[in-house]
């Protein structure tokens, strides 16, 4: 039996999508790739491709991050999804710094106290106090950020870097606003620049590429 002719029914039957055979068959003749194209084709972590996949490996190459997402969808979370977050996440870091510096403080005013069960019972009522106290505040500050950054990003219609140095300011603003116009606005200027440096942080590699296109 004649195996020359088989072998290429069998190599273009076996095409990506299990179509049909070979051009004997009336089906369209299936292109062939060489072992050398195949072999420039970095697959990282993928077993070499077998020579009967009628596939064109530069297709195989992606340039780009492809993701499935819903009509409409963005890519990046918005500012209402990322709020959660953002309260949450300030809360436990308050609970943390609270806690270490009630820790500090429980200790410096009991040193002259024996190791004992008051001094102690001390110490955690002073931790659990600064806790909650930090926790407090920084989930307090990480609300009305969040809200005010919800609201311009609603109003504007657009979500840059200028909704969230307006967010830090209003925040600034109304927290110390019971201090009055002077606490107030000191309150304004520290958020203007808490958000800011954020800011700065998150568009450092844009700027730093800008810079050296300029110095060019």
């Amino acid at each position: 039996m004649d195996n020359s002719g088989g072998g290429g029914g069998f190599r273009s039957g076996f095409g990506l999508f299990g179509g049909g055979g070979g051009a004997g068959s009336g089906g369209a003749s299936m292109p062939d790739y060489s072992q050398a194209d195949l072999s420039s084709v970095p697959l990282t972590g993928m077993s070499p491709l077998s020579p009967y996949l009628n596939v064109d490996p530069r297709y195989l190459i992606q340039d780009t991050e492809e993701f499935i997402l819903p009509t409409g969808a963005n890519k990046t979370r918005g500012r209402f999804e990322l709020a959660f977050f953002t309260i949450g996440g300030c809360c436990m870091t308050g609970a943390g710094i609270g806690a270490v510096n009630g820790l500090r403080l429980g200790l410096k005013e009991t040193q002259d106290m024996a190791w004992s069960k008051p001094r102690n019972v001390q110490i955690l009522n002073m931790v659990t106090r600064q806790g909650a106290l930090w926790a407090n505040t920084l989930g307090s500050l990480a609300l009305l950020y969040s809200a005010f950054g919800v609201v311009i990003e609603k109003v504007r219609g657009a979500e840059d870097d200028l909704n969230t140095m307006a967010a830090g300011t209003m925040t600034g603003l109304l927290y110390k606003s019971t201090a009055g116009l002077r606490g107030a606005a000191r309150g304004g200027f520290i958020g203007l620049a808490l958000t800011g440096l954020y800011s700065v942080y998150n568009n450092w590699d844009h700027i730093k590429g800008v810079s050296v296109r300029n110095s060019l």
